[in-house]
């Protein structure tokens, strides 16, 4: 069983920044894909960031130019940098890893922007 820890998550003012990191308890090059999506209060779960094989993508324009993923092969931890932080990102944010036909979940770490 595969087990992802995140953390880094709280509380900030809009234009803020907040480094999200999640922790895999086996090798990350076992995984396929690794992401970060959120989730916002009666709100479907959303993909913000994902790296696989080298390249990221991401289907949410608004995090474009704020947010970035990076990994780190040594810890086996990915990170999501999150900068110029806006009210709307707040959100249960939920590290992700993929391989073939299995899928892990985190149990999130909160973030809230507000002033």
């Amino acid at each position: 069983q595969v087990q992802l820890v995140e953390s880094g998550g709280g509380s900030v003012q809009p234009g803020g920044s907040l480094r999200l990191s999640c922790a895999a308890s086996r090798n990350i090059f076992s995984f396929y894909a690794m992401g970060w999506y959120r989730q916002a209060p009666g709100k479907q779960r959303e993909l913000v960031l994902e790296i696989t094989s080298g390249f990221t993508s991401n289907s949410d324009d608004s995090v474009k130019g704020r947010f970035v993923i990076s990994r780190d092969y040594a810890k086996n931890t990915i990170y999501l940098q999150m900068n110029s932080l806006k009210p709307e990102d707040t959100a249960l944010y939920i590290c992700n890893a993929r391989n073939g036909a299995y899928e892990y979940w985190g149990q999130g770490t909160q973030v809230t922007v507000s002033s």
